[in-house]
């Protein structure tokens, strides 16, 4: 084994060689901006690009002038909600969203409240599933945007996108969801699911970083927005810049990979992250924070009672790279406000482990991951004057 483990591919994963091998030529060789028409260089890197927005659409479902190229799932967050906002002002400003949305979406709705929008926030059960009836019952003739991440990045859990899908359509609402940690890990299909616009990032499935989409709906409904960066033009005139060619190269060759290989992966991680589980939830209050049923196959989120998480993260560092929740907001000495939401008190917050696994993740990193994540937390609570106390109320009669 190499050391440290990598668990953490919910914050990035690994680019996969097979990524890397596609995207070098478009460094060096064919290195043309896709937007230089009057010759071959610029016809080779625009030929790249539309190759790779054909397999990005292949992945979801959709039509490839249905795919817009960003630089990542949060400029597609911000696009897909401002550029709403200001498109359909004159039918109304109300969105609906969620306590547990990624930073990128609640930031971005924060922002626009100041300009005028209405926020409405969902609550989420003890499991991190939002109540439908609930997001029925939020609607006002004033809603134009239902904004429910697909799958969440600190503890897995997948929303019915279907079902919430149903409601923005019974209420001629658009939907959007951010589905950067759903897509290549388990099916994402724009049609299916009845989804108007959806975040996507290619680092957080095995691509590189600094590139990503937005799926903007072109039929029943057609979406419209409004561009949030003014320039040239480029993306039909809804997200100017030069385009990263090679990152797009790597990013279509990641759906491609992903759409060939998921079932088979996503069942091979299942397994090794039930038995990650399994054998941690040996450990005595160890919990598992979010729903075992509606979950990714690769993503479990665990507290360790009377531990904080930092003094674990500290002490498996060299062995293990895991994270305490999102990595968007790591610099924070506050609780997850992902596992609050859910009704984790103050110190099981501060006591939980986010364990991602990924691609490159074997069952003998697994094995060796379980025994030192109990060793630490073993050896960490003898030092822990609550975890005594805890004992000794224990042993009473």
């Amino acid at each position: 084994m190499d050391f440290p483990i990598y668990l953490d591919n919910n914050a990035t994963t690994r680019c996969d060689q097979r990524v890397v091998e596609a995207m070098l030529p478009y460094y060096s060789q064919f290195f043309g901006n896709a937007a230089s028409r009057s010759h071959a260089f610029g016809w080779q890197a625009e030929e790249a690009v539309e190759i790779a927005r054909e397999q990005i659409a292949k992945s979801i479902g959709a039509e490839k002038n249905e795919v817009v190229f960003t630089s990542g799932a949060t400029e597609s967050d911000n696009l897909a909600v401002k550029g709403v906002f200001d498109m359909y002002a004159s039918k109304g400003s109300h969105i609906i969203t969620v306590t547990t949305e990624h930073k990128a979406v609640l930031d971005t709705c924060a922002h626009i409240e100041k300009m005028g929008a209405e926020i409405s926030y969902l609550k989420v059960n003890r499991d991190g599933l939002i109540d439908l009836n609930e997001l029925e019952s939020m609607i006002t003739p004033k809603t134009v945007l239902i904004a429910i991440m697909y799958a969440n990045n600190e503890i897995g859990v997948v929303q019915p996108i279907h079902e919430i899908s149903k409601i923005a359509r019974k209420y001629h609402l658009l939907f959007f969801t951010d589905a950067a940690q759903a897509l290549g890990k388990i099916p994402v299909d724009v049609n299916k699911d009845g989804i108007d616009l959806m975040s996507l990032s290619a680092h957080k499935m095995y691509g590189p970083k600094g590139v990503g989409a937005l799926y903007v709906r072109r039929k029943d409904p057609r979406v419209k927005l409004i561009a949030q960066m003014d320039g040239g033009g480029h993306e039909r005139g809804r997200r100017s810049g030069t385009l990263n060619v090679p990152g797009i190269v790597g990013f279509g060759k990641a759906c491609e990979l992903c759409m060939e290989e998921m079932e088979d992966e996503s069942n091979r991680l299942a397994l090794l992250r039930d038995k990650l589980e399994k054998g941690l939830l040996q450990l005595e209050q160890s919990y598992v924070n979010g729903s075992r049923e509606h979950r990714l196959p690769h993503v479990v989120n665990m507290s360790f009672k009377y531990v904080y998480a930092d003094q674990m993260m500290m002490d498996v560092n060299k062995d293990i790279a895991v994270s305490s929740g999102s990595a968007c907001t790591s610099a924070s000495v506050e609780p997850s406000y992902v596992l609050k939401a859910l009704g984790l008190s103050d110190d099981l917050a501060h006591s939980s482990l986010r364990f991602a696994l990924g691609r490159f993740t074997s069952e003998e990193e697994i094995d060796y991951s379980i025994q030192r994540i109990s060793r630490s937390v073993n050896v960490l609570r003898e030092k822990s004057i609550p975890w005594e106390m805890y004992l000794n109320e224990k042993m009473l009669p």
